[in-house]
């Protein structure tokens, strides 16, 4: 019988207007290939904010708007790390290149907040390495709540102290407060699912003075769902026991159910949830179910759930634009137009290839993967089915100088159309069609008509690739395939999100 486990990724974040962060700093020991990438770390269905080049020695610049004042997530070399930002700051940041952003020293509007947060977290790692988690999970309740009320006494103490020492901002100083409950929430449920399986009884119930410590450490339950990932880890690890149930009964005998579908129809049922609640939730297990190559009838539903089944407006917009992000626009609609110019300065238009199926290949030169993997593999496409169609070279680099370079070397004497997306991955077209760091090189075909005819692809020596290009062109590619290759190591969901949330969520 297949198990809907309901897995969960640990972040957190706070409120406000949104604002513009400056960015700038220098990563000591870097490589100009490197980028650093910010994401919101409480938002459902999160996607880069900035994603921010570095020069030969190092130094970075950038901007971009913070939803909310906050958790925010550095992606950096495959590493990351969380930092606190607010709205309107000026972030200095530097770090050595063998270390970052694991260590980092902040400097200007954000140096008091994230001093206090880098102190907190330190000694949530160096107090947590001295608990003996099996034995607290497995002892009497009566000694587990004891022990849990002290660790909760323990942690606020530090928060106290290290509060007075760096004198944060109160919205960091609310959220770490509040990240202190929930922290203990999670250990709470862990502990009656623990007790619960050992038990063996499935209708095994922890007492009283259980419930009321969790009743206390819950507050304000709407505003800890929208602002503290955790806490959703917390409500869907107790919800997992009625949903495994509800799950099996409902997909028995069939195939082709996603999780998501029977989850959507789980939560109606809930009267004690609140909308709220059933947004950010339902929100988390959608973005699960949004992933490269998901079947195109898959993708279908998840699209009506968030339309008919995600109530917030906010939510709805981010899963939409996350849908986009991995799978690509929707096969049959028109493919947007976008402001796009040639080496020599004069603008194109995708409408030029009307009349012909073409290709769309999105690409820059700081992707490592390029030269080696992806170019060999597109001079063979290419050669094969120019006669019939026509190859778009889009190129989101920072600036149309290293477009003018990167083209002229990298696709020197490949049939196609080499044009730049001004402002990169901050791009028009790069906005439209879904295009960010974590997926390049990616390629999209467009049929005679002007409309998507394929998803976003990120490897060409796909066979659904060869398929689809042989529909368009009527020509019919060498049994022999190109060789597949990976374009990347991965392609990361957050879930957040980052999980929702396409970026991958940190941990505590």
């Amino acid at each position: 019988m297949k198990k809907y486990l309901l897995l969960f990724i640990i972040t957190a974040f706070v409120m406000s207007c949104s604002k513009k962060v400056e960015v700038k700093g220098k990563i000591t020991g870097s490589s100009p290939l490197e980028r650093i990438e910010f994401v919101e770390a409480s938002g459902v269905a999160t996607l880069p904010l900035a994603n921010i080049g570095l020069d030969k020695n190092g130094n970075f610049t950038g901007s971009f708007e913070a939803p909310k004042d906050g958790m925010y997530v550095i992606n950096y070399a495959g590493k990351q790390n969380l930092i606190y930002l607010e709205g309107g700051q000026k972030l200095n940041i530097s770090g050595n290149s063998m270390t970052f952003p694991n260590e980092f020293v902040v400097t200007g509007d954000a140096k008091k907040n994230n001093d206090f947060l880098q102190a907190s977290q330190k000694f949530l790692g160096e107090y947590g390495s001295k608990i003996n988690i099996q034995q607290l999970m497995s002892g009497d309740e009566k000694e587990f709540l004891k022990s849990a009320q002290k660790i909760e006494a323990d942690i606020n103490k530090n928060v106290e102290d290290v509060a007075q020492k760096n004198n944060p901002s109160k919205g960091i100083l609310e959220w770490k407060k509040n990240d202190v409950k929930v922290t203990i929430l999670n250990l709470l449920a862990n502990y009656e699912m623990t007790q619960r399986q050992m038990s063996g009884n499935p209708s095994f119930k922890v007492s009283k003075a259980f419930k009321d410590y969790e009743t206390k450490l819950e507050g304000n339950k709407d505003e800890m769902v929208k602002t503290i990932p955790l806490y959703r880890q917390y409500l869907l690890v107790k919800l997992s026991p009625d949903f495994q149930k509800y799950a099996e009964a409902k997909t028995k005998g069939k195939t082709d159910v996603i999780t998501s579908e029977i989850f959507a129809q789980f939560l109606k049922d809930k009267k004690d949830i609140s909308e709220t609640a059933k947004d950010y939730l339902l929100a988390f297990v959608v973005a699960q179910d949004i992933h490269p190559g998901a079947p195109a009838k898959n993708t279908e539903k998840v699209k009506k759930i968030i339309d008919t089944d995600i109530k917030d407006a906010g939510i709805k917009a981010d899963l939409n634009k996350m849908q986009i992000a991995i799978n690509g626009l929707k096969v049959g609609d028109a493919a947007p137009e976008a402001a796009l110019v040639k080496a020599d300065g004069k603008s194109y238009q995708l409408s030029e290839n009307k009349g012909k199926p073409y290709m769309l290949f999105f690409y820059a030169s700081w992707n490592p993967y390029i030269s080696e993997a992806t170019v060999p593999v597109l001079k063979e496409v290419v050669n094969f089915y120019k006669s019939k169609m026509n190859f778009v070279f889009v190129n989101v680099d920072d600036t149309k100088d290293q477009f003018v370079k990167t083209s002229s070397a990298l696709l020197k004497g490949i049939p196609g159309t080499n044009v730049y997306g001004e402002k990169g991955l901050e791009s028009d077209i790069a906005k439209k069609y879904g295009v960010y760091g974590f997926k390049l090189p990616c390629f999209v075909i467009v049929d005679k008509d002007g409309k998507i005819a394929s998803r976003s692809f990120v490897n060409l020596g796909e066979q659904e690739v060869v398929t689809i290009l042989d529909k368009q062109t009527g020509l019919s590619a060498p049994k022999v395939q190109p060789n597949p290759q990976m374009m990347q190591p991965g392609i990361a969901v957050d879930p957040s999100a980052q999980p929702a949330n396409p970026q991958p969520a940190p941990t505590k």
